[in-house]
């Protein structure tokens, strides 16, 4: 009985650092959520440095080398259901704003190379992705505010201006994309 109460507290505990549950320093309290959308207003928004990665296809990243851009980062896994299922709508909203000088990245997390790869190919995915099987890197996102999956939207500045905690679609990736994009630089 004692195991089973510390398995279900340590449950407990690992659920909520994984839906933004922490402590104080939770930068999404600030910002408004609206059914798992975490939007941050200009002076919200937590500055995102030091991230850099090894992508599936080879070589290296570095967020910083994007400064300028908005970036749309994805963790996801080919292992989860619902990565699978807005792949499709993450591709599209890439395609329909990269032209807007947005840039996206993917954070494979959890997998083998091998199944990531081909969820890359399966799902004709076109943009780079950081493997990240330890969760180092999503760590330099703030790991309580990341759930699998998630998408992080950065502005220009390198500030997450956005968050969807959950799956997205392109009805609602889209516009917030082209909303964080619109935004005057400064």
């Amino acid at each position: 009985m004692r195991r089973l109460a510390a398995v279900t507290v340590a449950a407990v505990v690992a659920a909520g650092l994984l839906t933004g549950c922490g402590g104080e320093e939770n930068w999404a309290k600030k910002c408004s959520t609206n059914n798992l959308v975490v939007e941050c207003t200009p002076e919200q928004r937590p500055l995102v440095s030091g991230v850099t990665g090894e992508l599936l296809a080879g070589g290296t990243y570095d967020l910083a080398n994007d400064r300028g851009k908005v970036v749309v980062v994805n963790f996801w896994g080919s292992w989860c259901a619902p990565c699978r299922a807005e792949a499709d709508d993450l591709e599209k909203t890439y395609q329909a704003t990269r032209a807007k000088d947005v840039t996206f990245l993917g954070v494979n997390t959890r997998d083998d190379r091998d199944s990531a790869k081909a969820f890359e190919r399966g799902y004709q995915v076109t943009y780079g992705s950081v493997y990240d099987f330890r969760g180092e890197v999503g760590l330099k996102f703030d790991v309580t505010q990341n759930a699998i999956p998630s998408t992080l939207i950065l502005d220009r500045q390198g500030r997450i201006a956005a968050a969807v905690r959950r799956a997205t679609t392109l009805d609602e990736l889209q516009p917030l994309v082209e909303k964080i994009a619109a935004e005057a630089t400064g």
